[in-house]
């Protein structure tokens, strides 16, 4: 065995290399964006999986080290086991000043004592190995590379700064990957909906070029490669410069109706889309007041209009007798900063991984096609409160016109049931204060206007501050 082959053997393996980077963790982990468990402490660390993507070298060369890691917080409302996380470190005897800003520390104890370990994405060299392993399918330790179509080599790697709950490379301006920072068992629906809507030729998703996993019991999506639109742009900062300006939106809005139709179309056609009955429309509005009293526990500000939102999933309970309301896999959270539109006026979807607060299992259980309309009405609401003086005009142009454009391409009239629709609609504000009140305080009087909306209530909270990003 060679030497280097050894070097990957013994520290994928060291028992001693979780406890001796354990400490590092602690004081790094909490800082990222897309930590899940802000606010509550971790008590320990297991190992999942080690794998040696490239050994360091014997001059204290870069080396790179994927591990998956369990972050272990009993104080956190989780659903067990602990949350599981994607960690891609760089190892080296020493940073250099461009790569200062990912030091994560240096262990003083361990396989890796002596030696500096940092976030290894921001590393041109090794983001640039990291798509070498996804041209060429195969396993490697816990991981598997696979690949749908060839990918040029040598594409410049640089790591997108906007990402929020995962991490994103762009290679060459050509292709965009998203590396899954808390993984669940499973496949995840950013990879398989994609990958469904290729095969049905629907053109409105980027397709798959390639994809890493992680080997077990059930598999763990990891990273997708995926054509980057890189002359497009998205529909949350469209319609904001439409509000600057005072542009109508209303035919973005439409366009936009109908490209969710063609989706939800193909995605109906891809994959089963079952009928839900009375008793699963109970469990459906059940599992919406179950959400709200959570939410008011969390969110004092919400417990006045409890009845009045409660309302609304009692209407969809009552009226779930019928012949069966279609369901299906939808997008699940979709919003203006999940569109994309082209020069040529080309709308696009993007990022099928649905809500990061839901489990995996709920996010790919079929849902009525309202639930991501009510997404998109209340991101037309985001959008006219985040301009002054607050547009209310605007966003029920936008509402019309979007249900306006799903209802000519699906031939189905999202406002033909309007309990279901309010339902959701409703479901989502409550979401989104929760998201608010933990992450933006200063932004949950926009959820919370809703809330009163859809509670019946008259008044009207203050504005909120100006801002220019949606929720997760």
């Amino acid at each position: 065995m060679s030497e280097a082959a050894s070097a990957q053997v013994t520290l994928a393996n060291s028992t001693a290399l979780l406890p001796s980077l354990g400490p590092l963790l602690h004081s790094w982990l909490p800082q990222q964006r897309w930590f899940a468990g802000k606010g509550h402490p971790i008590t320990a660390f297991s190992l999942v999986s080690a794998t040696e993507l490239l050994p360091v070298a014997a001059d204290g060369g870069p080396g790179l080290l994927h591990l998956l890691v369990r972050a272990h917080q009993p104080t956190m409302p989780a659903q067990p086991p602990a949350d599981c996380y994607q960690l891609l470190l760089g190892v080296r005897a020493a940073l250099p000043p461009l790569l200062a800003p990912a030091l994560i520390g240096r262990p003083d104890h361990g396989p890796l004592a002596g030696l500096t370990v940092y976030e290894g994405l921001h590393d041109p060299r090794l983001a640039a190995l990291l798509l070498e392993r996804l041209r060429t399918p195969g396993g490697l330790g816990a991981l598997s590379f696979a690949r749908a179509a060839a990918v040029p080599a040598g594409l410049a790697p640089r790591v997108l700064d906007t990402e929020q709950s995962n991490s994103s490379l762009v290679y060459g301006d050509a292709y965009i990957l998203k590396v899954f920072r808390r993984v669940f068992p499973g496949t995840n629906p950013d990879l398989e909906l994609p990958l469904a809507l290729a095969r049905e030729g629907c053109g409105r998703v980027p397709a798959p070029v390639a994809w890493f996993e992680a080997a077990g019991p059930e598999r763990l999506t990891l990273g997708v490669l995926q054509p980057f639109l890189r002359d497009a742009e998205d529909g949350w900062q469209l319609a904001l410069r439409a509000l600057a300006a005072g542009d109508d939106f209303t035919a973005e809005a439409y366009a936009l109706g109908r490209t969710t139709a063609e989706v939800h179309t193909a995605l109906a056609a891809a994959l089963p889309a079952p009928a839900l009955r009375r008793a699963q429309t109970g469990r459906l509005a059940a599992a919406m007041v179950h959400r709200l009293e959570s939410a008011a526990h969390a969110v004092p500000e919400l417990v006045p209009y409890v009845p009045g939102l409660r309302a609304a999933f009692d209407a969809l309970a009552a009226g779930g007798a019928g012949t069966g309301r279609p369901a299906q896999r939808v997008h699940g959270d979709l919003h203006l900063g999940q569109t994309l539109r082209g020069t040529d006026g080309f709308w696009s979807l993007i990022d099928f991984e649905g809500e990061p607060s839901r489990s995996l299992a709920e996010r790919r259980t079929p849902q009525p096609p309202v639930r991501d309309i009510a997404g998109m009405l209340r991101s037309f609401d985001y959008a006219a409160r985040s301009h002054r003086p607050w547009n209310p005009a605007w966003a029920a142009r936008c509402r019309t016109a979007y249900c306006d454009g799903y209802a000519a391409s699906a031939g189905v009239d999202p406002r033909g049931e309007p309990e279901l629709l309010r339902a959701h609609e409703t479901d989502k504000a409550v979401y989104e204060v929760v998201y608010e009140a933990r992450h933006r305080p200063d932004w949950l009087p926009v959820p919370m206007a809703a809330i009163r909306r859809l509670a019946g209530a008259d008044a009207e909270p203050a504005e909120p501050a100006a801002a220019d990003t949606e929720t997760d």
